[in-house]
């Protein structure tokens, strides 16, 4: 049982672990402008060792974002531009021959990185696509009959483009639910944008420092672990997400025949990580209802599958989402 003391000492060891994030941020923030919450969500993900998938129109720095991240981490960076003619092949790497030993070599792929950007990632087939879900989960590539490790950190920053349908291919669910969370981007202020045009129109162009090692990013995610989240908030976090996969037994009947498949246990995993990297970003050493209500959205969109009618009635994954956070007993 955790006392009021252990929470005050977890809270103070979180507020001082926790600088280096918000050194990161401004280091960031000296490029992307506005964008907070993409820049928290990316933290989160890399926190957690987990993925990203971004949606949004384009030109809203998402390529910049993951550079920009790279650059201050001081970590590798691969951008792959996914097309109808990709090959697995193109991500992962393949055996090539050499005529002087008579032996086939490994060329590793782009795949071999810290963070990767998949940039629109359903302009490639299903083939394609699921060249990443080994390495997305099991942290490793297998090209020919020899298992390669991927280097932690790994994160895959995938993006898609909401406007055109033409020639893309929807992600599988097997795919998607991998991703830690699902982001969707909006378009800057007025004020945001303005400044957007000087920035980036201005011939000094910003400059950004390496705040932090691999190492440290190894003692963020292990700082993050001590957060104290609650046995109420749990119970929360497991009501939401059978409410979607049961939602008459959590009085939502109404949403029965707009729910064709509820959310995956990795659903109540990932809530509860980044709830807890959501407190830790925030300089917070517990976790709070309202942590759940911010991400869980970002968590929970893509998992789950609506129905026709639901379809018919032009409703959403986040519609349902707010139905539910409305109604589920908040402790």
């Amino acid at each position: 049982m955790t006392t009021n003391q252990d929470l005050t000492f977890i809270n103070e060891k979180i507020g001082e672990e926790s600088r280096v994030v918000e050194r990161i941020l401004a280091e960031m923030e000296k490029v992307i402008v506005g964008q907070r919450v993409l820049l928290e969500r990316m933290m989160i993900a890399l926190i957690t060792s987990g993925h990203i998938l971004l949606e949004g129109v384009p030109g809203l720095a998402k390529t910049l974002a993951v550079k920009t991240m790279a650059e201050v981490l001081d970590l590798k960076f691969s951008r792959i531009q996914f097309t109808p003619d990709l090959l697995p092949a193109d991500l992962t790497g393949t055996l090539v021959f050499n005529p002087k030993t008579s032996e086939f070599v490994t060329r590793k792929g782009p795949i071999f990185t810290n963070l990767l950007l998949a940039d629109e990632i359903n302009r490639a087939p299903a083939k394609v696509q699921s060249a990443l879900l080994e390495s997305m989960q099991e942290l490793q590539v297998t090209i020919g009959e020899t298992t390669h490790p991927i280097e932690k950190p790994f994160m895959v920053m995938a993006t898609q483009n909401p406007i055109e349908q033409e020639g893309t291919y929807p992600l599988p669910e097997a795919q998607i639910d991998r991703f830690l969370l699902k982001v969707k981007i909006t378009y800057p202020t007025k004020e945001e944008e303005k400044a957007i045009v000087n920035r980036m129109t201005s011939t000094l162009k910003p400059d950004v420092q390496k705040v932090c090692s691999i190492e440290d990013i190894f003692r963020l995610n292990q700082s993050c672990q001590m957060v104290y989240i609650d046995d109420k908030i749990k119970d929360y976090i497991v009501n939401l997400v059978f409410a979607t996969r049961f939602p008459e037994e959590a009085g939502l009947g109404k949403l029965k025949n707009l729910i064709q498949f509820g959310a995956s246990p990795r659903a109540s995993i990932y809530l509860t990580e980044t709830a807890k990297a959501l407190a830790f970003v925030r300089r917070r050493g517990y976790v709070t209802p309202e942590d759940i209500k911010t991400i869980g959205r970002d968590v929970l969109r893509h998992r789950l599958i609506l129905s026709y009618e639901a379809e018919a009635e032009e409703l959403t994954t986040d519609d349902i989402i707010t139905e539910i956070f409305d109604n589920i007993v908040v402790p």
